[in-house]
């Protein structure tokens, strides 16, 4: 894939809920750029030209802002409350020849064995942290699931990661997992289930004299 997405961004002199509103209405999404000890500047990209770059699988960003260029990180993305339109972006700058720390999406592929012997796939994790230089970010990691049969699970150190890529998340963290479907249960077992309440003795006594 490409790795540098090309954008123009302008200097946001106000900021706030009601100026954020205010961008997006015209087609812009707020975001703010921090990192190599400089100081955080808040600025707004073309909204459509951002969200294509996301689409495209874009990580790294060359961006200018008056008229000089940067090479920028998208760190984290805020969506609204449907999980669907970007409402804003962290960016972080970066060097393309340094090693970042970073979350990657997991990527299923295939389909698992165990689910053709009434078995079910639960994902546990959807991302892995590694570490690696800018210009390797993969765009997801996948995973091969079609060994996967019933009682079978992944763990963070089983999964094959592209080259020049280190696992930062826990070895032992459970990504994914493979298990029988539970069967419904039937209202008489549940009943049979269902603990039966002590009877109170003195409280049937009382009851019986309080009815005479």
């Amino acid at each position: 894939m490409e790795k540098t997405l090309v954008l123009k961004a302008n200097i946001r002199e106000h900021t706030g809920s009601h100026s954020n509103r205010t961008l997006r209405k015209k087609g812009l999404i707020p975001a703010i750029v921090y990192g190599h000890k400089q100081d955080a500047v808040s600025v707004s990209l073309n909204s459509h030209d951002f969200v294509e770059g996301l689409h495209h699988g874009h990580r790294l960003m060359e961006m200018e802002v008056e008229g000089k260029k940067q090479t920028v990180l998208i760190k984290d993305i805020q969506y609204d409350y449907l999980g669907k339109e970007v409402i804003h972006a962290d960016l972080m700058r970066v060097d393309v020849t340094e090693t970042v720390t970073i979350e990657v999406q997991i990527e299923l592929k295939g389909t698992a064995v165990g689910t053709q012997h009434g078995g079910i796939i639960e994902t546990h994790a959807d991302r892995l942290e590694i570490e690696c230089r800018v210009t390797d970010i993969p765009e997801s990691i996948a995973i091969n699931i079609k060994a996967m049969d019933v009682g079978s699970a992944i763990h963070a150190k089983d999964i094959a990661l592209p080259a020049n890529v280190k696992l930062i998340s826990e070895p032992d963290l459970l990504v994914l997992t493979c298990h029988e479907v539970a069967a419904a249960k039937s209202t008489e077992e549940l009943e049979t289930e269902a603990p039966i309440a002590p009877e109170i003795i003195g409280a049937k006594k009382e009851e019986e004299q309080e009815e005479s």
